[in-house]
């Protein structure tokens, strides 16, 4: 996560109800009592009058409350915790401060802190949710002694709050029929450098010495007339593509599909499922030694190109915790341009035909593709019938697209929330790895 400080502003002091209405309350008594004859009634208006010339007596004297977030240390911080810290500056000592923190799908806290000069309070919150949040709102107003003065009430808002997807360890991923590349982590059937063996093969030019299998020479021309190397099968690297559908981005409530309400911070939205899925396949890829790249359909701006290393997985990460739906979701002249022989990875509800029919067209040149669905577990309201029958219209279609591009030869892969983990999608896909690699031992550059 990274966060900015913000610094809120000065505020003044204001004369409250109660100094009004402490010295009328003690007039009035101190009055009566004169009038009537009433000493006690009289007494009575002397602690109103003389907390209120208290109250005037000591008013603050400085410029007001200030409140400021200050940077916090993300070290300890657990998944799916967010954190600020409010600094709270006043003018005189011991002067109570009262705050109302506001925060996306938190109940409001009222609270009542007495500052010293300055003090610092931490703010904490859960949220399922990734991606760029503005989690606080501090409502916060200074009462003077006898609370015969108050500052101005004034709000500060905490800083943007970037969070990341986290990654999550899978197993075997399916590779590309092509790779590049001399060196890599994947054996190919071509002749090369590498640690397999292919067989045992005459000295030729071209061969180097320290290839000669001395062993198998002596074997087979114990005069030395023929000299055998030992040859052995080239390893090469893949070239992966995450390519995000960010069009949309749907809560397991299907009544907020259309804008009725704010998607809820403790559950996870498709986009959410989506960057994390999507850092978990970048990270492993990239821990095996392939090369990532990452294209966005929900913008029409320059993709990030396939390169290796850490470095490319924070870039990849940090692209997709940017990654958000932008207006109406437009419809593409053409597919996006995909390296030749790369494998491609499409995280998509699938709840238009727009990401099925660029699937099948990366598919129908050749690209292997990976389907991810990313659409979280709905929850249809018994309440709401019209909903319900929505969702099963939708549900149709979104199946017959589905089963329409298995028949294309696109590994379709459902990945649960991100608080579950991937669950069966690493199982599916190490399924679709072994399948690969048992019809197809190596692959041909």
């Amino acid at each position: 996560m990274t966060s900015l400080a913000t610094t809120g502003r000065l505020t003044s002091w204001q004369q409250t109800t109660s100094l009004a209405g402490g010295v009328v309350l003690g007039l009035v008594l101190l009055t009566t009592g004169l009038l009537a004859g009433r000493a006690d009634v009289a007494v009575l208006g002397a602690p109103a009058l003389l907390g209120a010339a208290w109250g005037w007596t000591t008013r603050p004297r400085g410029e007001g409350v200030v409140a400021t977030f200050v940077p916090t240390d993300a070290t300890g911080r657990r998944p799916g915790e967010l954190r600020a810290r409010l600094r709270l500056d006043v003018p005189d000592d011991a002067t109570p401060v009262r705050l109302r923190v506001t925060s996306p799908g938190n109940a409001d806290a009222d609270v009542t802190v007495l500052v010293d000069r300055t003090r610092t309070l931490d703010l904490t919150t859960h949220s399922a949710r990734t991606g760029p949040h503005r989690m606080f709102r501090v409502d916060h107003v200074g009462v003077g002694p006898e609370g015969a003065f108050e500052s101005v009430p004034d709000a500060v808002q905490a800083p943007g709050t970037l969070v990341l997807p986290t990654a999550r360890p899978l197993g075997l991923l399916p590779l590309p029929r092509q790779l590049a590349g001399l060196t890599g982590p994947h054996t190919t059937r071509r002749l090369g450098d590498g640690t397999e063996l292919r067989d045992i093969h005459p000295f030729a030019p071209g061969d180097r010495l320290r290839r000669i299998d001395w062993r198998a020479t002596a074997r087979r021309s114990p005069g030395l007339e023929t000299l055998y190397v030992r040859r052995t099968q080239a390893t090469a690297e893949a070239t992966v593509v995450l390519v995000l559908d960010s069009r949309d981005e749907v809560g397991p409530d299907v009544t907020t599909w259309r804008g009725r309400g704010p998607l809820p911070m403790d559950r996870a939205t498709s986009l959410d499922i989506a960057r994390h899925a999507a850092a978990s396949v970048a990270q492993t890829a990239l821990d095996g030694g392939d090369r990532v790249g990452f294209e966005d359909l929900g913008w029409v701006r320059s993709p990030l190109p396939p390169a290796a290393g850490k470095r490319q997985l924070q870039r990849i990460v940090h692209a997709l915790a940017l990654a958000h739906p932008v207006g109406e979701p437009s419809r593409r002249m053409r597919p996006p341009q995909i390296p030749a022989g790369a494998l491609v990875y499409m995280f998509s509800t699938f709840l238009d035909d727009e990401s099925a029919t660029i699937a099948q067209t990366w598919r129908s040149t050749g690209h292997p593709v990976v389907a991810v669905d990313i659409l979280p577990t709905v929850e249809v309201p018994r309440d709401e019938p019209g909903a319900a029958l929505a969702w099963r219209i939708t549900r149709l279609e979104r199946e017959q697209r589905l089963e329409a591009v298995r028949r294309e030869g696109v590994v379709v892969v459902r990945w649960s929330a991100a608080s579950s983990g991937p669950g069966g999608a690493r199982s599916a896909l190490e399924l679709a790895a072994r399948r690969q690699r048992h019809s197809q031992r190596g692959v041909t550059r």
